[in-house]
């Protein structure tokens, strides 16, 4: 029995709230193991249990409850190890796994810092992606192909074939290829679908469903050339979609 508001009774309400994930309880001969998994892959991210305290290791034979979560880094595992209330996962084959002891010995921000690694170290791609934070990508547009260059001149937002992993609040910089070859715009990715201008996917940019890109900023050809993004930031081609160095994105978004 989980005493209300004792250390247990808030790291259960908290996964709750905070990864909206249901506690479970698989096993008949154990009714008080509890498992809260990812919706999507069904993996475990976390699992408590109540076992005799001289189980692991410690004096006393009274019952005591353990958090059980995936530690992916080996080093962070080792380093806790070290420390007060944390031991080895029991009953878990794999050595990157850690039983937490839920009596006090570890704080609740401690342990919710922990439950966040274990959540992403046994999340799905899909949801790493979700909920990573806002990332800035440089992609390319044939001017050839479409008429980026005047693209903005009556509307301030286009719809655009979806990046692979683009999400809403992302920043694009758009990279005009020959003969421009130049970043010319900077503009933020929006959720709602657009009435704007809708480009065509044979300007490089492929995805089955497209995003709406809100216009932020344009950029002198001058500025951004291939030429200074190859001398200073490393950037030799953009073929394709592409992540963007720091010290790009923090050039381009503080003029």
């Amino acid at each position: 029995m989980i005493e209300k508001d004792s250390p247990t009774d808030l790291v259960c309400q908290y996964i709750q709230k905070e990864y909206n994930s249901l506690p479970e309880h698989l096993w008949i001969h154990f009714p008080n193991y509890t498992v809260f998994r990812h919706r999507d892959n069904q993996k475990w991210f976390a699992l408590i249990m109540d076992i005799p305290r001289e189980k692991l290791g410690i004096p006393g034979t009274d019952i005591v409850h353990i958090l059980n979560l995936k530690i992916s880094d080996p080093m962070l595992r080792d380093m806790l190890l070290s420390q007060k209330g944390y031991f080895p996962g029991y009953h878990f084959g794999h050595g990157n796994w850690i039983s937490v002891l839920l009596d006090g010995s570890v704080s609740l921000e401690e342990i919710h810092g922990l439950i966040h690694e274990s959540y992403m170290a046994t999340a799905s791609r899909e949801t790493k992606e979700q909920i990573r934070p806002p990332k800035n990508w440089l992609i390319p547009a044939n001017p050839k192909v479409f008429d980026i260059e005047h693209a903005f001149d009556h509307t301030d937002t286009l719809t655009w074939h979806q990046i692979r992993g683009v999400k809403t609040g992302d920043t694009i910089f758009i990279y005009v290829t020959a003969p421009v070859a130049a970043v010319l715009f900077q503009c933020s990715v929006i959720s709602a679908p657009s009435p704007g201008i809708s480009v065509s996917s044979n300007t490089g940019i492929k995805g089955n469903e497209p995003v709406c890109l809100k216009f932020e900023h344009r950029f002198l050809p001058e500025q951004f050339p291939l030429s200074r993004l190859q001398e200073d930031y490393g950037v030799y081609s953009v073929r394709g979609p592409r992540g963007m160095p720091e010290a790009l994105a923090r050039d381009m978004k503080n003029l």
